[in-house]
C-alpha cells in the first residue's frame, strides 16, 4: 500500500488530500496492465465504474479513431464517467505496454471527497506540456515512427564496397549476417578504424563488424530506444518485428530530430535503470537538458519545477537501492530541502536531504542509520547530485533523526527561536517535502503545524527574512562586494532571492500552510492578508526575474564548462535589464519596509 500513497501523494488532485485520506484511497488500488495496441474501454459500451490513473506507459483517448488526448504516468481518466454515472464518450487505448493503478468512486471512500478537484479537458484537446506527470510527445511514439529502413551487406565484400552503399543510401550503418548472429557497421567504426590507419578499406567487411548488434522490439518506445542507447554508449538499434526479423535501424540521430532529449525520456531513464551506472548515465542529461528547455523558450522556474521531479526520481531510485531503506516500507521517510522541495532549484543546486524513522532508537543504532543513509547520498554524489556542503544531509544528526525527536525538536526551536540555530533548522523543517514514506514524511508535517509557539517563530521567521536587504547605491546603482575574489560583483541569490523567499517561507509559517513554491507562497500572503495586491505580484515579478538572472548565468557556466556562480558583474549588464534588476530590489525594499514599521521596528 506504501507505494500507492506515495504515487498518488506525489501527483494532482491526490496530493492536496490529507494523509488518512490518502491512505483509505491506498487501501482500495487495484492494479491492471494492458498490452501496446489493447483497448482499456470501448466508447459507449457501459458504466465506466473506476477512477484509472497511469502509473506507467502511456494511454490515448480516441474519437472516432482519432487521437484526441494523450496521457501518462500520474494522470488521471475516467473521472467525468464514472461521477457523471454515463458511459464512456471515447474509447482509450494503451499506447504502450500500460500499468494502471484502478480506483472506486471516491464518494464511496473517502470522508470528504469534494477535496478532489479534477481538471476540465476539453474533449478534444491535446495536452501537451514539459511536466513529467503530464508530459507526452514523440518520445512516447512506437520506435517505428524513427527508425530508418535496414542496409544490409555480405559479410564478404570489402569495408570500401560497404562504406559505398551507406554513401550512396545516405545512411550511418551496414548490417550483416554472421551465422545466427547479426552484425553491424557503422560510419563512426570507420572513422575510428579506417580513418586511423588501424585497418585497411581493402579488408573485409566481416573484420571490423560489431557482433552481436544491440536490437529493440518494434513495439518499444523512442524513450526506451533512447533509454538503451544510453546504457549501453550505441548509437544504433536493430529493430525487430515480434517474429525477430528486422525491419528497421533507429539512429540516434533520429531520436534527436524528435527531440528526444526531454524530461519524459530521462524519467524513463530513470525508471528503467537497474544499476547504479546506468542511473548515472541518466541522471547525466539533467543538465544538458536545462539548457536544451531553456534555449527552447520554456521559462526557468518551469524548468526548475522539471528538474525537482527528476531529482526527487533519482532519490527514490537509490533509496530503493540501499538497505535497510529498500524494503522498509513507511518506516523511514527521505525528504528533500530548500530549493528542491519548493520545486525551484537551479540547474546547478546541491541536493539537501533530511531522514525521518518511525521507532526509537539508541545511540548505536542512530550511529548504523545514519551510516547507511550517506551511502544513499554518495548514490546521488555518483549520479551528479551534490550534497549540502552546509550539512544539511541526511546522514547529518540534525537532519536524521527518528520522529519523536524530530516533534521534540521542532517544539523547542517554536518555543524558543532565538536559541543558537533553531531558526534555521526550523526554516528547514518548513521547506521540507517528503520523497519517500509519505504517511511518515506527512506525519511530521502536521504535527509540526499543530505546535504552540508558531507564533512567535513566525515573527522571529518575518525578523530574519527582513536581515537580507537588496543592495540598492554605489557601482552602477548596486551595492557591491569590495574584497576577496568577487570583488566588484553582486551576489543576486544572497541580496535578490533570499530576501524574496524568506518573506515566501514568513507566509508559510504564518499560515501553517504546506510546502509550496515560492510564487504559491507569496499568493497565498495575499489571500491571507499578509501581503497587498501590489506587493504580491511585484514580489512574484522580481522573484521570477532574478531567478531567471541567476539561471541564465548558471546555463552559460555549463556551456562553457566553467564553475556556476550566483555573483555577477553590474557593469556587465545592459541597461535595460539593470533598470528592471533596480525596480525589482526597490519593490522588495518597499515591502520590507512596510512590513519592519508594522513590526515596530529592527
Amino acid at each position: 500500500m506504501q507505494e500507492f500513497v506515495d504515487f498518488l501523494g506525489r501527483h494532482a488532485p491526490y496530493d492536496g488530500l490529507e494523509t488518512a485520506e490518502l491512505k483509505r484511497l491506498g487501501r482500495r488500488v487495484k492494479v491492471a496492465f494492458y498490452r501496446a495496441g489493447e483497448t482499456i474501454v470501448e466508447s459507449g459500451k457501459g458504466h465506466f465504474e473506476h477512477l484509472a490513473i497511469v502509473r506507467t506507459g502511456l494511454v490515448q483517448m480516441l474519437d472516432r479513431s482519432q487521437v484526441v488526448d494523450e496521457l501518462g504516468p500520474g494522470d488521471t481518466f475516467g473521472q467525468y464517467w464514472l461521477l457523471g454515472r454515463q458511459s464512456a464518450t471515447v474509447a482509450v487505448r494503451a499506447a504502450t505496454d500500460t500499468l494502471l493503478y484502478l480506483l472506486p468512486d471516491p464518494a464511496t471512500v473517502l470522508e470528504h471527497p469534494e477535496a478532489l478537484r479534477f481538471e476540465s479537458l476539453g474533449r478534444g484537446e491535446t495536452r501537451r506540456t514539459l511536466l513529467t506527470s503530464a508530459a507526452i510527445d514523440s518520445t512516447m511514439r512506437p520506435v517505428t515512427d524513427h527508425m530508418s529502413p535496414p542496409l544490409w551487406c555480405d559479410s564478404r565484400v570489402t569495408i570500401r564496397e560497404a562504406a559505398r552503399v551507406m554513401t550512396q543510401a545516405r545512411g550511418s550503418c551496414v548490417l550483416i549476417r554472421l551465422g545466427r548472429e547479426l552484425g553491424i557497421m557503422t560510419d563512426s567504426d570507420c572513422r575510428k578504424r579506417v580513418a586511423t590507419g588501424e585497418m585497411s578499406v581493402h579488408s573485409p567487411l566481416s573484420s571490423i563488424v560489431s557482433a552481436p548488434a544491440m536490437t529493440i522490439r518494434s513495439d518499444a518506445t523512442a524513450a526506451s530506444a533512447f533509454t538503451t542507447m544510453v546504457h549501453h554508449g550505441v548509437h544504433h538499434l536493430v529493430v525487430l518485428d515480434p517474429r525477430g526479423e528486422v525491419v528497421g535501424v533507429c539512429r540516434a540521430i533520429d531520436l534527436a530530430a524528435a527531440e528526444i532529449r526531454d524530461p519524459l525520456t530521462i524519467r524513463a531513464s530513470i525508471d528503467q535503470a537497474t544499476s547504479l551506472e546506468e542511473l548515472s548515465a541518466a541522471a547525466g542529461l539533467l543538465r544538458p537538458t536545462c539548457v536544451d528547455l531553456y534555449d527552447a523558450g520554456v521559462p526557468p522556474l518551469r524548468i526548475g519545477a522539471i528538474l525537482s521531479a527528476m531529482i526527487d526520481a533519482v532519490l527514490e531510485k537509490v533509496v530503493r537501492w540501499t538497505p535497510p531503506f529498500d524494503e522498509a516500507g513507511d518506516a523511514y521517510a527521505w525528504s528533500v530541502l530548500g530549493s528542491v522541495a519548493r520545486r525551484e532549484p537551479l540547474p546547478t543546486s546541491d541536493v539537501d536531504t533530511a531522514l525521518i524513522w518511525a521507532n526509537p532508537t539508541d545511540k548505536s543504532q542512530t550511529q548504523i542509520i545514519l551510516q547507511q543513509a550517506d551511502e544513499v547520498i554518495q548514490g546521488l554524489e555518483r549520479c551528479g547530485l551534490e550534497r549540502c556542503p552546509d550539512g544539511a544531509n541526511a546522514s547529518n544528526p540534525l537532519f536524521g533523526r527518528p520522529y519523536e525527536q524530530w516533534v521534540q525538536r521542532a517544539s523547542k526551536w517554536y518555543a524558543n527561536p532565538d536559541a543558537e540555530g533553531a531558526l534555521l533548522l526550523g526554516a528547514m523543517l518548513a521547506d521540507s517535502r517528503a520523497v519517500t514514506g509519505l504517511v511518515l514524511g506527512r506525519s511530521l508535517d502536521e504535527a509540526v503545524h499543530a505546535l504552540p509557539g508558531s507564533d512567535d517563530f513566525a515573527r522571529r521567521t518575518l525578523a530574519n527574512a527582513l536581515t537580507h536587504r537588496p543592495p540598492l547605491g554605489f557601482v552602477k546603482d548596486f551595492v557591491v562586494d569590495h574584497d576577496g575574489e568577487h570583488r566588484g560583483k553582486l551576489n543576486l541569490k544572497q541580496g535578490g532571492l533570499s530576501p524574496i523567499v524568506g518573506l515566501g517561507r514568513w507566509v508559510a509559517v504564518k499560515t501553517r500552510s504546506p510546502i509550496a513554491s515560492t510564487q504559491d507562497r507569496l499568493q497565498q500572503g495575499l489571500e491571507a492578508g499578509l501581503l497587498t495586491a501590489d506587493e504580491c505580484a511585484q514580489l512574484q515579478h522580481a522573484h521570477r526575474e532574478i531567478f531567471e538572472m541567476i539561471f541564465v548565468n548558471q546555463i552559460e557556466a555549463i556551456r562553457e564548462g566553467v564553475r556556476p556562480s550566483t555573483w555577477i558583474d553590474p557593469r556587465e549588464i545592459d541597461t535595460l535589464r539593470r533598470r528592471h534588476l533596480r525596480s525589482s530590489f526597490k519593490a522588495i525594499h518597499r515591502v520590507q519596509s512596510r512590513l519592519e514599521a508594522e513590526r515596530g521596528g529592527p
